[in-house]
């Protein structure tokens, strides 16, 4: 039986090629489409997981209405099958792509992110699933887009987020940057090169939303990384290209933990510290202090 939007089973390792999956999640993903077109009320409730989502194709800010694994299925089924309705998703987005007129090495690259979060969740749990559910409706759905080194979200700035009587206002477009991994370096260079193309691409492909603000919201932008750091370091060099949007909030340590650690649940005395990065934020830790998510912008 074929379900809404995904290939045959002899047909789905190409597709998944075709996003970026990693080879060693192709057999499992085969396996789990074949359980998915035997057990009936395992399709019904893809399918009305699907819907919502194929719906929310072009727009923004709709919620993810996704659970991070499937509550029907166990082990390995559970969770791979939120990858299996991206890949259900993506012919559709595609199609939305290609009426815009967007070029294919875009598309590409920003729904390889499928196949970067698998590879995360492996790296994280040492089992293969996908856990950034909710993140991925993003990519799948055409409000987010990875050009070169950054990933730009078409975004409006929230009350609480705009600097209060500053600029950028509330409500005013701006293009939130994300910095995703399994991208080499953060350098000046590639990010100036990915800073441009976006420049290009938005006025052209989305001219009814006038982006003239670039903003982050991120542990990133901690501005005690420049106190930890070498001054040359990219973190450094990156964090001095925004000005402060808003101050920081409640301490936030999980996010370090989870990016550069994978695990905000390793006890602080056996964080490695085999990297600049790695030292600076665990002994900050071990010394008391703590993280916090920093918030920037910059005009474009």
């Amino acid at each position: 039986m074929t379900e809404p939007g995904l290939p045959p089973a002899d047909g789905l390792p190409a597709a998944l090629l075709d996003l970026g999956v990693p080879h060693l999640d192709i057999n499992p993903l085969v396996a789990v489409r074949t359980r998915l077109a035997r057990d009936r009320g395992l399709r019904r409730t893809f399918e009305e997981a699907l819907e919502p989502q194929s719906a929310a194709v072009g727009t923004l800010g709709r919620p993810a209405g996704l659970p991070p694994h499937w509550p029907e299925a166990d082990g390995a089924v559970g969770r791979y099958l939120p990858a299996l309705l991206f890949v259900a998703l993506a012919p559709q987005v595609l199609a939305w792509h290609r009426a815009l007129g967007i070029p294919p090495e875009v598309s590409r690259s920003t729904l390889a992110d499928l196949g970067r979060q698998l590879t995360v969740y492996r790296r994280r749990h040492g089992e293969g699933g996908l856990g950034a559910v909710s993140w991925l409706t993003l990519p799948f759905r055409g409000e987010l887009y990875q050009l070169g080194r950054l990933q730009f979200q078409r975004y409006r700035l929230r009350a609480e987020e705009a600097p209060a009587g500053g600029s950028p206002a509330a409500g005013e477009w701006c293009l939130n940057l994300h910095v995703p991994d399994f991208c080499g370096p953060l350098g000046p260079g590639a990010c100036d090169r990915s800073l441009a193309a976006a420049r290009a691409f938005f006025p052209r492909y989305f001219p009814a939303e006038p982006y003239r603000a670039a903003c982050i919201f991120s542990w990133l932008l901690d501005g005690q990384l420049a106190r930890c750091l070498p001054e040359d370091a990219n973190i450094v060099r990156f964090q001095r290209r925004f000005r402060p949007l808003r101050p920081n909030g409640a301490p936030s340590d999980d996010d370090p933990l989870r990016f550069v650690f994978d695990d905000p649940g390793v006890p602080l005395a056996r964080l490695p510290r085999d990297t600049a990065l790695r030292r600076a934020l665990a002994d900050h830790l071990r010394s008391g202090g703590h993280w916090y998510v920093g918030s920037g912008w910059f005009p474009l």
